[in-house]
């Protein structure tokens, strides 16, 4: 904002320079052509220069409007890790930038059939990590490990959002799950929401043995134009997250949860991504509005669950047997 403001005292600056260089000149019967050139010179670039600076200001202002308009994040807790009713461990992480990323990290019993698996929670653009305990407890009856982390600005992590930043963010809690001894193929990546376009970018440049995605957009300039269709929101978008374009080219198991009844996200971003998405897929119908999953039909959220640690164990079977006939 502080470039914003230095922007338009230029705008207004020229502005009084040209006024005060008219008087010069009539003042002056006879200016000297050097005088009269520089002048002349000065309006020429204002002409040009004032709405290059007043083009930049619109844009300026568009960007801090999307920008506020995709994270909304919060700085306090809302819940604590004992909310969720399991025993947890809290975690710090450190970006290749050098930021430190808060994060809670919930181990299954290394006696379950499934505690080689772990889920890799990416939530939404508002609140933190502290704000789901009810979706943490409902993937953690699957039996698997699950660690759900902030990215940069929100809850306790440094930092400030920004959409290459999350994608950095995402990747360095893989790694931290690689170093726990978690095996890629048994890394299930969730997406809520904003998170979709997060864990998506994920399976596309990692190997991962899953990726949901809970109440998804297929791209952030597509669910913009639909939100403000006055504007030109595909031809300025910088924010991109565009899930869509990725998931032919996403190789694991994916698994699309969408709700007719969610407002926000309208339930043809569903389709459209499942639709794109490779096999082994599947769709699972969830109810209630954009934040209601849990509410409106808790049985069918804990299916989603479970139906991606299924798919992740078949096809990491089918694998195993494909080796071993070679």
């Amino acid at each position: 904002m502080n470039l914003l403001l230095i922007i338009l005292i230029l705008i207004l600056l020229l502005g009084g320079w040209r006024s005060r260089s008219r008087i010069s000149i009539t003042s002056k019967s006879q200016p000297s052509p050097a005088l009269h050139l520089l002048l002349a010179r000065v309006k020429n670039a204002r002409r040009w220069l004032v709405p290059l600076l007043g083009l930049l200001v619109i844009a300026l202002m568009l960007y801090r409007f999307e920008h506020s308009q995709v994270y909304h994040p919060t700085r306090d807790a809302e819940y604590t890790p004992d909310d969720v009713g399991r025993v947890s461990e809290e975690v710090w992480l450190k970006t290749p930038d050098n930021l430190r990323l808060h994060a809670w990290f919930f181990a299954a019993e290394q006696s379950a059939p499934r505690a080689r698996y772990v889920m890799l929670f990416c939530h939404g653009n508002g609140g933190n990590l502290t704000s789901r305990p009810g979706y943490y407890r409902a993937i953690l009856e699957t039996g698997v490990s699950l660690l759900a982390f902030d990215y940069r600005g929100y809850g306790r992590s440094g930092g400030e959002p920004s959409e290459a930043g999350t994608y950095t963010d995402a990747a360095t809690a893989y790694q931290w799950l690689r170093t726990r001894g978690f095996a890629p193929e048994r890394i299930l990546v969730w997406g809520e929401s904003l998170g979709g376009g997060i864990a998506s970018q994920l399976a596309a440049t990692e190997r991962v043995g899953g990726l949901v995605l809970q109440s998804t957009f297929t791209s952030i300039p597509d669910i913009g134009a639909e939100l403000f269709p006055w504007l030109p929101v595909k031809l300025i978008s910088r924010i991109k997250y565009d899930t869509l374009s990725r998931l032919p080219d996403i190789p694991c198991p994916v698994v699309v949860m969408h709700s007719r009844a969610d407002t926000t996200i309208g339930f043809h971003h569903g389709e459209r991504n499942f639709a794109v998405a490779r096999e082994p897929k599947a769709f699972v119908e969830i109810g209630g509005d954009h934040n209601d999953a849990l509410l409106a039909n808790r049985a069918a959220y804990v299916a989603g669950a479970e139906r991606v640690v299924q798919l992740a164990i078949t096809a990491e079977g089918k694998r195993a047997g494909e080796k071993a006939g070679k």
